[in-house]
């Protein structure tokens, strides 16, 4: 595989216009009833989740080759220091998108991530002076569009596009529930990614504020290297965008409080 470095480049995810005018509350209730996040943490859920990597990023989007012996799973030498997490629908139980965070080397902080590769030197030393050793990248998420037409939760007389427009923003936020999920259980402050910046700008929106590390780099057109406080994130949604931070923080239960270390830390 010629290219490794993996990111959120390729995300697009628009505020859901569904949260506006309800209770903060609804959409999380309207999510619930349509999905579930999984932590991928047996062999066929990672399975899973590497199959609608194959199908995002090999076929749906051509970014990786697919090769003969694949298996039609996309897989990369970081899958074995990665977390993984599935998104399912509730009533099929069929998996549709999937996200992951790749952890660092507490023995080789400079080479824990795939980002770094393509840092400059001033860059790559600005992401050494974050807490690199609670960093982890953000990668793979993707949610494909030929497992989501093959949902089968609509109303009655509810066509295939409304159901498509009403439950792409709630995936998406999801996946972020996916993230912080997986990095309360990992020790994870800190995320950093590779991005659009048009997503970055989309996401700001969103009161999910990534921050610049550097310069704009080329791949797949041009990306932005980027970090994001985890705590700072979620307390930023819960004031600004309450409806989503019950997605995110899957009703609360994945929620902050003050700590003498870093002044505020994921609930248990």
């Amino acid at each position: 595989m010629a290219k490794t470095t993996r990111g959120l480049e390729n995300v697009s995810l628009p505020a859901p216009s569904v949260a506006s005018g309800l209770p903060y509350d609804t959409l999380l209730r309207e999510f619930n009833s349509r999905f579930e996040m999984l932590n991928a943490d047996t062999p066929e859920l990672v399975r899973q989740a590497q199959k609608i990597r194959h199908q995002v990023y090999c076929v749906e989007n051509g970014f990786e080759k697919s090769s003969e012996d694949s298996e039609g799973l996309e897989t990369d030498e970081f899958d074995s220091r990665a977390v993984q997490s599935l998104l399912v629908a509730r009533e099929t139980r069929a998996a549709l998108g999937t996200v992951r965070l790749i952890l660092p080397l507490a023995h080789a902080p400079e080479r824990s991530f795939a980002v770094q590769r393509l840092l400059d030197p001033g860059s790559a030393r600005k992401l050494l002076s974050l807490p690199v050793r609670t960093m982890a990248e953000a990668s793979r998420f993707s949610i494909s569009r030929h497992f989501r037409r093959l949902m089968s939760y609509s109303e009655p007389g509810e066509s295939e596009s409304a159901v498509m427009n009403n439950s792409g923003p709630m995936m998406r936020l999801g996946l972020f529930q996916g993230l912080v999920r997986m990095s309360l259980q990992h020790g994870i402050t800190h995320w950093c990614a590779l991005m659009e910046p048009t997503l970055i700008r989309m996401f700001s929106a969103m009161a999910i504020r990534f921050q610049p590390i550097g310069s704009l780099v080329e791949f797949r057109g041009l990306r932005q290297p980027c970090y994001i406080d985890v705590y700072a994130m979620l307390n930023a949604v819960m004031r600004e965008r309450p409806a989503f931070w019950q997605i995110i923080s899957a009703g609360g239960s994945l929620w902050v409080r003050p700590s003498p270390l870093h002044g505020e830390a994921l609930n248990s």
